[in-house]
């Protein structure tokens, strides 16, 4: 895919953590989605946690009549998620790992460990009409192992790769690259995001057959500044 057809999912789980810092009605997460489209999102991303931290159930159900683009649900893969979603059917799902712990998702799914649980979500959410993604670190194994529940699209962690510099970083670009290959090679849909922000994007624009890229929190973060809509087009720009 060539590089000015990089879509663009914004991630809106950092403007309901201010919100629910307090408990506040504001801001209002349909404005934010509204603002965030209009600046040029693709999609918009929302995270389902278990501990709700950010994201609540109310979120989910109200901006599924909202979105204009397309709404790409983040989940655990756990039996009340999938019943979340079944009853919503945004048009994707992304199945990530979770810890209660965690300040933000660490990493991508243990594919190998849980292919016979995977394998059974996949199914559930796909018999719904929901495309289905499996965010994971750039392992050839658990790309192959992805390949084989039949999930039509990755998202590969880029994570490590924005937190490192110099020679790890490009160590961890090329780690990436060639997993982007090796997946497209399969049959698979490659997105990409975590991590990334106006700096560091650059050089994962070279990953070969990207689809589409996940942003949030650094949007959020520039959007103190300028306002959503100009962060979304702002990165916009970066993608083109």
């Amino acid at each position: 895919m060539g590089v000015g057809l990089i879509k663009l999912g914004v991630n809106i789980d950092h403007a309901a953590t201010i919100r629910q810092a307090r408990f506040t009605p504001y801001p209002d997460m349909v404005r934010i989605v509204s603002e965030a489209e209009a600046g040029g999102a693709d999609g918009i991303t929302l995270h389902l946690r278990e501990d709700r931290r950010h994201i609540q159930d109310d979120d989910v159900f109200t901006l599924r009549t909202k979105i204009k683009s397309k709404m790409n649900l983040e989940m655990a893969a756990t039996d009340e998620m999938v019943e979340i979603a079944c009853k919503v059917k945004p048009e994707d799902c992304c199945l990530v790992p979770e810890k209660r712990e965690e300040l933000t998702t660490e990493g991508g799914l243990d594919v190998l460990g849980q292919q016979a649980r995977l394998t059974d979500v996949c199914h559930r959410l796909k018999e719904a009409g929901i495309e289905v993604s499996i965010f994971i670190e750039p392992d050839l194994e658990h790309i192959t192992a992805v390949a084989e529940i039949a999930a039509p699209v990755i998202e590969l962690h880029t994570g490590t790769y924005a937190n490192t510099k110099g020679e790890e970083r490009d160590q961890e670009l090329h780690r990436l690259i060639t997993a982007a290959e090796y997946a497209h090679n399969l049959g698979l849909i490659v997105n990409a995001g975590h991590g990334l922000d106006y700096e560091n994007i650059g050089p994962i624009l070279l990953l070969p057959h990207l689809n589409e890229l996940n942003i949030g929190h650094s949007i959020i973060a520039r959007a103190l500044f300028v306002g959503i809509r100009q962060a979304v087009a702002e990165m916009k720009v970066c993608l083109s």
